[in-house]
C-alpha cells in the first residue's frame, strides 16, 4: 500500500467516492466502467434513493453524476432538496442527460450544478470533466488561501533580506540577534500606540509594518567599524567614539548606493532610520544635528526602541539593566532628549512591552490579519467563492496560471482528496515534470529529483502544522541538467474548518536561489573571518569558544593567547606586504600545528588566541605548537610569546579566560619574550575596579552629555 504525499497511510478505501443517479441500468453501468478504475462507486436509480444516499454517506461522497428525468424525484427535485439542506456547497454535481435544451442547461446551472453532460457519453470526454470539477471543487476551497499567502509571503520576503543584513551585522558585533528582533518589536508597539492616540504622523497599517521591518537596518552602518573598536569591552577613547558615531551616516550612503529605485518605500524608510536613529529632540544628537520634528517619526520611534534595548541587554562591557531602571533613566533625561509625546507613548504601554519582548520573532502582520482584511476588503460577504458555475473557477484557475507562468518559480498544489498534483509551466520546463502528477508521493520522477525521505519529510511538515502557523520553509539542493542547485520552498498547509479543522492539501513555490545562496556563505565567512589570514576573527571564535565551554561544563578548556615579538620590525624595514606575508605564514603555520576540532583566530594586529579542548596535560600539545614555529621567515627572525589559561567550563566565562591568559602573555613579554606562560591568575568573573570605574565614567557621560549609556548599540 503506498503513502499519501504527507506520510500517512491511507485507509483501505482511498479512493474518492462518486454516486450516479440515473433510472437507466444502462446508463449507470456505463458510466461506471468509464470512470471505476479511479473511484469508487454507489449507484442510485432514482431521486428518493440519492437523497437517501447522501442522508447515509454524507459528504463521504466527493461528487455526484445526476440525471434530469426520473420517475418518483427528477433530477431538480434532487438539486432543490441539497439547496434547502445545503449539500450543493459540499457535494459538487454534474448533470448528465440527453436533454441539451438550453431551458433546462439553465435551470440546472441556476440550482447549482458545477457542470452539465450529454448524451451520448464519450468516455474521455467523462473522465476528464470528472477530475476537472473534483480538482475545481477542492481549488474552490483553497483560492482564500492562495490570496492570503501571496500577500503574507511577499511581506516575509521581504523581512527575510532586511534580517539576513541586520542580523550578519549584529554577528559581527559579537552579540546575540535578539537586539535587531527587540528593536523591530518595539518600533510596532510604540507606533500602534501613536495612531492610537494621535493623527498627526498620518501612519497608516502599511507605514507601521514597513517602518517596524526597515528598524532592522538601523545600526547596518556597522560593518565598517573597526573590531577593536565596535566589541571594545571597556569605555571608548574620543576618537574611538567618533570612528563608533560615523556609522549612522555610513549606512545612509550604503542604501543610497544600493542599485535599487531610491524612492521605493522601504528604502525610504530604511535611509531615515540608519541615518537619523542618533538625533535627539533637543538638537544635540548626530549626525546632522536635527531639532524636535525635523527628525523623522520612523527613526525618533527606533532611537527610542533602540536605547531602551540597549539599557536593558547584557553586554560585553555592562550588565543588564531592569525595566525599571531602563524607564527611569530614559524618562528622566539620563539618555538624551526624546519627544515628549513618545515618552508617554512608552509608559503607556511599558507593561505590553514586557511580555512582547519575550517573543524571538519578527513582529510582522499575522496571516490571520491578513486573512482578515483580504475577506473585508477584497470579498465582502463572500468567505467561498460559489460553486455554481464551471467557468467562474476556470476562469480563476486561468489568472493563476497566467500569472504563474510569468514567474521564474516553480509552483505547485496538492490537493489531497483527489492525490493530484499540479505543477506551473516554468516548473514543467525547469524540472521536465508533467502538468499533472498523480499519487506524487509514489511518483518516481519526483523522487529522484528530491528524494524519498524528503518527500516524506516535507508531508510530515506540513501534516504537523496549524491553521495559525501553516507554513513550512526549506532549502534543499537539485540536480537539473548534471549539476546541483539550490532552491528555497515555502509551502503553506491548506487547513478548512473553523471549530475542527481539517488538512486539504497545500500550495507551494520553489525559487531558484543558489547564488543568494553562495553569496550569503560568501557573506557570512566575510563576517566571521579574518581577511587577511582566512583564520576566524575574535568575536566568532570567541562566540564558538564559548558556545563549547557551555555545552561541556565538565570539560577542559585550554586558551592561548599569543603575539609575534618585535614584529613592527617587519613592517619598518621591508614594509606593510612583507608584514603581511609573515602573518599569513604564521597563521598557515598554526592552522598545520593544532587539531581538527580546535580553534585558531585573529585577534587583531600580530595577536592571535589558540583554543581548545583537552582530556590529558595540556603542556605536550602547547610545547608542539611552539616548536613547531619556524625561527625565521625569507630572512627576517620570528619569535613569539605565548599566555596559557586553563579552567573547567562552568568555573568561568571566556571573558574571564582570555584576560587570564592575556595577562599571562604580559607576564611572559616582562620575562624576557619568546616563550610560554601558565596564567596564575583567579579564575572569575568578578568585575576589576578598573572595569567598575569605566563603567561609571560612562554613565557620568551619558548624564552630561544628554547622550544615551550604550551608544554602542
Amino acid at each position: 500500500m503506498s503513502d499519501n504525499l504527507d506520510g500517512t497511510t491511507p485507509s483501505l478505501s482511498h479512493k474518492q467516492t462518486i454516486l450516479i443517479v440515473d433510472d437507466s441500468m444502462m446508463n449507470r453501468a456505463l458510466l461506471a466502467d468509464m470512470i471505476g478504475d479511479d473511484y469508487d462507486i454507489i449507484e442510485a436509480e432514482n431521486g428518493i434513493e440519492a437523497i437517501a444516499a447522501i442522508q447515509n454517506q454524507g459528504t463521504a461522497i466527493s461528487l455526484m453524476l445526476l440525471d434530469i428525468v426520473m420517475p418518483e424525484m427528477d433530477g431538480f427535485e434532487v438539486l432543490a432538496v441539497m439547496n434547502k439542506n445545503k449539500w450543493i456547497d459540499e457535494i459538487p454535481v454534474i448533470m448528465v442527460s440527453s436533454e441539451s435544451a438550453s431551458s433546462y442547461i439553465e435551470r440546472a446551472y441556476d440550482l447549482g450544478v458545477t457542470d452539465f453532460i450529454s448524451r451520448p457519453f464519450d468516455a474521455n470526454i467523462v473522465r476528464r470533466r470528472v477530475t476537472n470539477t473534483l480538482m475545481l471543487f477542492a481549488k474552490q476551497k483553497t483560492l482564500m488561501g492562495m490570496i492570503t499567502d501571496e500577500v503574507y509571503q511577499r511581506e516575509k520576503d521581504n523581512s527575510l533580506m532586511v534580517s539576513i543584513l541586520s542580523h550578519i551585522v549584529e554577528f559581527r558585533n559579537g552579540e546575540s540577534c535578539l537586539h535587531v528582533l527587540h528593536v523591530s518589536t518595539m518600533t510596532e508597539l510604540l507606533l500602534n500606540q501613536v495612531v492610537k492616540k494621535t493623527d498627526q504622523y498620518n501612519l497608516s497599517a502599511n507605514d507601521v509594518s514597513l517602518i517596524s521591518m526597515a528598524s532592522s537596518l538601523h545600526d547596518i552602518g556597522k560593518i565598517s567599524i573597526p573590531d577593536s573598536v565596535l566589541n571594545k569591552p571597556g569605555k571608548l577613547t574620543d576618537e574611538e567614539f567618533e570612528i563608533m558615531k560615523t556609522h549612522a551616516a555610513v549606512g545612509s550612503e550604503m542604501l543610497t548606493d544600493v542599485p535599487v529605485q531610491q524612492e521605493e518605500p522601504l528604502v525610504r524608510v530604511a535611509y531615515e532610520i540608519t541615518r537619523w536613529h542618533h538625533e535627539r529632540y533637543d538638537g544635540r544628537g548626530y549626525p546632522d544635528g536635527l531639532v524636535g520634528e525635523e527628525i523623522p517619526i520612523s527613526a525618533q520611534v527606533v532611537s527610542l526602541a533602540d536605547v531602551y534595548d540597549a539599557l536593558t541587554s547584557e553586554r560585553v562591557y555592562k550588565k543588564a539593566f531592569s525595566h525599571e531602571k531602563a524607564m527611569k533613566m530614559i524618562l528622566g533625561g539620563e539618555c538624551g532628549t526624546f519627544n515628549p509625546f513618545l515618552l508617554q507613548c512608552l509608559v503607556d504601554i511599558e507593561d505590553e512591552i514586557q511580555e512582547q519582548l519575550k517573543v524571538t520573532s519578527l513582529s510582522t502582520r499575522s496571516e490571520r490579519d491578513i486573512q482578515k482584511v483580504i475577506e473585508e476588503t477584497l470579498l465582502p460577504g463572500s468567505n467561498a467563492v460559489s460553486n455554481r458555475t464551471l467557468s467562474l473557477l476556470d476562469y480563476e484557475r486561468m489568472k493563476y496560471h497566467f500569472f504563474a507562468s510569468m514567474s521564474n518559480e516553480i509552483q505547485y498544489e496538492y490537493t489531497q482528496d483527489t492525490d493530484v498534483m499540479l505543477i506551473s509551466d516554468w516548473g514543467i520546463r525547469k524540472l521536465n515534470l508533467p502538468e499533472t502528477i498523480r499519487d506524487p508521493y509514489n511518483n518516481e520522477e519526483l523522487k529522484t529529483l528530491f528524494g524519498s525521505d524528503r518527500l516524506k519529510a516535507l508531508g510530515r511538515a506540513l501534516r504537523n502544522t496549524t491553521p495559525e502557523n501553516p507554513v513550512v520553509h526549506t532549502d534543499f539542493e537539485v540536480e537539473i541538467d548534471g549539476g546541483y542547485r539550490w532552491f528555497h520552498l515555502t509551502a503553506q498547509a491548506i487547513w478548512v474548518g473553523d471549530d475542527h479543522p481539517e488538512y486539504q492539501g497545500s500550495l507551494g513555490k520553489m525559487v531558484d536561489v543558489h547564488e543568494r545562496h553562495e553569496q550569503l556563505n560568501d557573506l557570512t565567512f566575510k563576517a566571521t573571518h579574518d581577511s587577511l589570514t582566512g583564520l576566524m576573527n575574535h568575536s566568532y571564535a570567541r562566540q564558538v569558544f564559548a558556545d563549547r565551554m557551555k555545552s561541556h561544563p565538565d570539560g577542559r578548556f585550554v586558551l592561548i593567547v599569543m603575539d609575534m615579538d618585535h614584529f613592527k620590525n617587519a613592517n619598518d624595514t621591508k614594509g606593510h606586504l612583507f608584514g603581511d606575508q609573515v602573518l599569513q605564514f604564521l597563521a598557515e603555520i598554526l592552522t598545520q600545528c593544532v587539531r581538527g576540532d580546535d580553534i585558531v583566530a585573529r585577534v587583531g594586529g600580530d595577536e592571535f588566541v589558540i583554543g581548545m579542548e583537552v582530556t590529558i596535560d595540556p603542556e605536550p600539545l602547547i610545547e608542539r605548537i611552539f616548536s613547531s614555529i619556524p625561527s625565521e621567515y625569507e630572512g627576517f627572525p620570528i619569535s613569539v610569546s605565548m599566555g596559557i589559561a586553563c579552567a573547567r567550563g562552568n568555573e568561568c566565562s571566556y571573558n574571564a579566560l582570555f584576560r587570564c591568559a592575556d595577562e599571562a602573555l604580559y607576564d611572559m613579554k616582562k620575562a624576557g619574550r619568546g616563550g610560554y606562560i601558565f596564567s596564575t591568575s583567579a579564575l572569575n568573573d568578578d568585575v576589576n575596579k578598573d572595569e567598575v570605574h569605566s563603567v561609571l565614567s560612562v554613565i557620568e557621560s551619558a548624564q552630561q552629555e544628554n547622550i544615551e549609556l550604550v551608544e554602542k548599540e
